[in-house]
Order: structure tokens, then C-alpha cells, then sequence
């Protein structure tokens, strides 16, 4: 239900050397027991990922480097622990879910070759493109 991400605000008080303000209301993780579903729908309208951000979140949701356990882990190290309950952490595990999901549901609408930007190629060098024109 935390629906204040989907704006900002402009600070133009110098004119052409403003900057965004992004606004919080402190509730990022919102309630744990509800999905805003909602906020998928960038994902689920261009169906397009990265390919590095998809393998991310497919590691994220193997049991060996579950999000939760690497979130859990992370934060005790913060003064104020513990930052999220419990509940609060796996409902972190349960929307990585939605959003895998969700990038299947594209999958296979529109094949991995368009919704997955391959992102971990590398760019030739010029040189390379010189050797070819040589042959």
C-alpha cells in the first residue's frame, strides 16, 4: 500500500539548478500483509528486465541466498535492530515471487528474447571491427 514512490516533487527555487525531491512517508515496506500489486504494472506493461536484474532476483529467491535471510543478516548490523519484524521480512521472499511472476507471465506472452535486455554483453572493440574488414 506504500503508493508514495510513484511521484516527486521538483525543487526549482534556482531556477535551472534545481533537483528532484523525492518524498517518503516513512512507510516503505508498508504492511506485510498486503501486496500493492499495482506497482507492477511498469513491469507488467513494457514487460522488459535486464537480464543482470532478473538473474539477481533469481538468486534472491534460491533457498541458499534467500532475500530475506540477506536482508535479515544485513540489518543486524544497523543500531536500531531490529529495522523490519519478522513478518516484514518474508513478505520481502513473497513479493519477489509476485515479481518473478510477473516477468514469466511476459515470458511467455512475448518470448525471453524481447522481455530479457541482455545487458552482460560485451561491446566490441574497434580494433575487432578493423580485423573484419581486413578478411
Amino acid at each position: 500500500g506504500n503508493m508514495d514512490r510513484h511521484h516527486y516533487e521538483m525543487f526549482t527555487k534556482f531556477g535551472d539548478d534545481g533537483f528532484l525531491l523525492h518524498l517518503d512517508n516513512a512507510r516503505g515496506f508498508g504492511r506485510h500483509s498486503h501486496d500493492e500489486i499495482s506497482i507492477l504494472a511498469p513491469l507488467s506493461q513494457c514487460c522488459i528486465i535486464k537480464r543482470t536484474t532478473l538473474l539477481r532476483l533469481q538468486l534472491l529467491a534460491e533457498p541458499e541466498y534467500r532475500l530475506s535471510d540477506v536482508m535479515r543478516e544485513s540489518l543486524l548490523q544497523d543500531p536500531l535492530a531490529p529495522v523490519l519484524t519478522e513478518p516484514h521480512l518474508l513478505a520481502l521472499d513473497r513479493r519477489l515471487q509476485l515479481i518473478l511472476e510477473a516477468v514469466g507471465k511476459c515470458i511467455d506472452t512475448f518470448g525471453e528474447a524481447t522481455v530479457v535486455a541482455n545487458d552482460t554483453a560485451q561491446p566490441q572493440s574497434p580494433a575487432a571491427d578493423r580485423a573484419k574488414l581486413d578478411t
